[in-house]
């Protein structure tokens, strides 16, 4: 199985056909992958930044700037207020390192380590979150297309080693009237100029380290290498947006492949390979097709 995610910050997830025959389908796939926007993540209490209402519920000082969620995550902050760029970040590594991923992560673990995933599955995710990782996803399954905010790098690019942000982040602390950093930012332990998340921003192609990114495909590489021609793969796609559809032509580009979308407003699938859609969130959508999976496994055991 292939699981996919993006950021989008929907956690929705929509299915349209879920009949017991095209849900049975999948219980005899080779393979699976996941592809995972942010609409996932809701589902555990994380905020939703679609559109700037969203992004502002969550950051009211940046409302009152008149700031986006575009307009804020993008490496120029670092140079010219590496403060207010390091408070916005600094919340969201705290509010995601704090925040427990919902069960839904140990239903898509559980159907890749079945007979339904005989050839394994992988995850591709726009989420900076690890939360795949957190609940025990190995990180040779996993593309974070986006990057990872548990990872630093120098934004002097004066080395493309990375260190954990645990090393530099300890402590540091938030003004929460003005998401400020308090006192020093991050420095890079080689150069001594300031450090960043390695994440992928807005206006950042070249100044984003893709090390792990590279390695994180090649692992996928490793892994499409094991699929026969004929072997099904069962796409599973929640909360993929369409503002950046990374992760969406993903999970269309995967041949002999079945697509499951679970979205709640970009409900719409390709016109081929016979998708399903399901119009709900994805941690919802996720029990839904378990308890089908469930139900035709138990109803072929009787038979």
């Amino acid at each position: 199985a292939v699981v996919s995610t993006q950021s989008t910050g929907e956690g929705d997830l929509e299915i349209k056909a879920s009949t017991p025959t095209n849900t049975s389908t999948h219980t005899h796939t080779s393979s699976s992958t996941l592809r995972e926007g942010a609409g996932l993540g809701c589902d555990s209490g994380l905020p939703d930044f679609r559109g700037p209402e969203g992004f502002w519920n969550a950051y009211p000082p940046m409302k009152k700037l008149g700031l986006s969620f575009q307009s804020v995550c993008s490496p120029h902050w670092f140079e010219d207020d590496p403060n207010f760029a390091w408070g916005f970040w600094l919340h969201g590594y705290q509010l995601y390192s704090t925040t427990t991923p919902h069960d839904g992560f140990d239903i898509m673990k559980k159907w890749g380590e079945t007979k339904l995933g005989k050839r394994g599955y992988f995850v591709f995710t726009s989420n900076i979150d690890g939360h795949f990782q957190k609940k025990g996803f190995p990180d040779d399954r996993i593309i974070e297309c986006h990057g990872s905010i548990y990872w630093l790098q120098c934004c002097n690019l004066c080395t493309k080693d990375l260190w954990v942000s645990s090393m530099s982040l300890s402590g540091k602390e938030i003004d929460p009237e003005t998401f400020r950093l308090i006192g020093d930012v991050p420095h890079c332990p080689k150069c001594g100029k300031i450090a960043r998340p390695n994440v992928l921003m807005f206006d950042d192609e070249f100044g984003w380290i893709k090390s792990r990114q590279n390695q994180q495909f090649e692992n996928l590489l490793k892994f499409k290498r094991g699929i026969d021609l004929y072997d099904k793969v069962a796409v599973v796609e929640i909360g993929a947006g369409l503002t950046v559809p990374v992760v969406r032509l993903q999970s269309e580009a995967w041949g002999n492949s079945t697509l499951i979308r679970v979205n709640l407003r970009d409900t719409q699938v390709p016109s081929f390979g016979n998708p399903i859609s399901l119009t709900m969130k994805g941690l919802d959508a996720l029990k839904l097709i378990d308890q089908e999976i469930d139900r035709i496994t138990s109803k072929g055991k009787m038979n």
